[in-house]
């Protein structure tokens, strides 16, 4: 399951002297995204190297149990290999606030594939190992942790704010995609030889890098100020102004615990399918029944961001969620799995358009980094949780308690997530840029403007 914020591709804003400030819509209509040739290189790079990780991701908890003979052992592996992530993401931030993003992300995304590289090369000479896997997972997730604020950043500076939700759901529709195909191609090369799913990996970094290179405009605005401030005060005033927010606040929280336990139940799924000798094809068919559901759900966002209250829409998205784990963990089989999956996460992309956008287009430019690295913690926190969850559950109680539990953890967390009321109260995109006004009139937003004696509170 994709995170809300990290914000992805956000609003393009006018310069101003007032670092804070939030600046309106140009008049004339940008033109289209299949025009913006910074936009589509990026997009290219990201969709290589978001296919790239899903095969070899794929691979990876097979790999791992083969070479260990055990879930556990192979959760343990996939854990280590998140920890870079999660140690890495807030300094991640500060670093795309403060120096050039364009070589940040080629220089990050260079690493990555030879990280890869050497995995591969090794599983084809038979003389990979475990701990070798786990070191390559966990500076891959280390350079994730830098790739991704700073392409957030650079997505800001690429796309205009009217293009945004188009822009958005064209990200999750990439993703989808991805996922789409990441399953079954990555089931076939791993029957081919376990060593060509890694390279994939590395093939979609190399992409990255190559593409990113090619990007002519500039990826940041003026890094000057940002420079002067010391990286740690930088990290202070991104966390203050996220804990300022009451709904980024309980969304930092809720979303742990939403990844935890629908990450943990696929893990479970998954390694289940291992354990019973389920083909790597099958067992990549469960994965294309996800990525069907994200695709059609992206094709879907637009309309519905557009139209719906993004509070109201996240709710009943994440209902639907919690409701097809309880209805996957009831009938407890494959032909389930396949069935349920699609329409479990139908909505799941509006849930990331409507939350990121409107993450994006309440913060300024300047937090962009920051923004995306301290929101990302909610998927970063539960990286490692999840492997070890999903196992420990399977492995201690059987996958029937497993799915049980972990279901029953969802619609728990839904429910209080309902409750929140800053949620209730994020509309359709039209509002957003009122919203951001009366945030950085708040006062919260490092380098606003306070707000008047009497003026009204943001309410978000």
């Amino acid at each position: 399951m994709s995170n809300p914020p990290p914000a992805p591709p956000g609003p393009r804003t006018a310069p101003s002297s007032d670092p804070g400030a939030t600046v309106g819509l140009a008049p004339d209509a940008p033109p289209s995204l299949l025009r913006n040739r910074s936009y589509l290189l990026l997009m290219t790079g990201l969709t290589a190297e978001s296919l790239g990780a899903g095969v070899a991701l794929f691979a990876v908890p097979l790999v791992a149990y083969g070479l260990t003979g055990s879930v556990v052992q192979a959760g343990v592996v996939a854990a280590v290999g998140q920890v870079g992530a999660l140690l890495a993401t807030l300094p991640a931030g500060v670093v795309a606030d403060r120096v050039d993003r364009r070589r940040l992300v080629v220089a990050a995304a260079t690493v990555g594939a030879l990280l890869w590289t050497t995995v591969a090369v090794a599983a084809g000479a038979g003389s990979h190992s475990a701990w070798h896997l786990a070191a390559v997972l966990f500076g891959a997730s280390v350079v994730g942790a830098l790739v991704d604020p700073a392409t957030s950043g650079a997505f800001r500076s690429v796309v205009p704010v009217p293009q945004l939700p188009t822009a958005l759901a064209a990200a999750q529709g990439r993703d989808a995609v991805a996922s789409l195909l990441a399953g079954p191609l990555g089931g076939a090369l791993y029957a081919v030889a376990h060593a060509v799913p890694l390279a994939g990996a590395a093939i979609g970094h190399a992409a990255t890098a190559v593409c990113t290179w090619l990007v002519r405009e500039p990826l940041n605005g003026d890094v000057a100020a940002a420079r002067a401030t010391r990286p740690v005060a930088a990290l202070r005033e991104g966390l203050r102004f996220v804990w300022s927010v009451p709904l980024f606040r309980a969304l930092l929280g809720l979303f742990v615990v939403i990844n935890v336990a629908f990450g943990s139940l696929m893990v479970g799924i998954n390694l289940e399918l291992v354990r019973t000798g389920t083909a790597p094809l099958l067992i990549g068919l469960v994965d294309l029944a996800v990525g069907v559901g994200v695709l059609v759900g992206a094709v879907l966002v637009p309309r519905l961001v557009a139209r719906v209250r993004a509070g109201a829409l996240v709710v009943a998205a994440l209902g639907v969620l919690a409701a097809g784990s309880v209805v996957m963990a009831v009938l407890e089989s494959y032909a389930a799995y396949l069935a349920v999956l699609p329409f479990a996460l139908l909505l799941v992309p509006a849930v990331n358009a409507g939350l990121s956008g409107y993450a994006a287009a309440v913060t300024p430019p300047q937090l962009q980094g920051r923004l995306a690295s301290v929101l990302g913690l909610t998927g970063l926190a539960a990286g490692p949780l999840v492997p070890l969850v999903g196992s420990g559950l399977l492995d201690r109680f059987g996958l029937g308690t497993a799915l049980a539990v972990l279901a029953g953890l969802l619609v728990v967390t839904v429910a209080v997530l309902s409750a929140v009321r800053p949620l209730w109260r994020v509309g359709t995109p039209d509002t957003w840029a009122d919203d951001a006004a009366a945030l950085a009139a708040s006062g919260v937003v490092p380098g606003a403007v306070p707000a008047e004696p009497g003026a009204p509170p943001s309410g978000r």
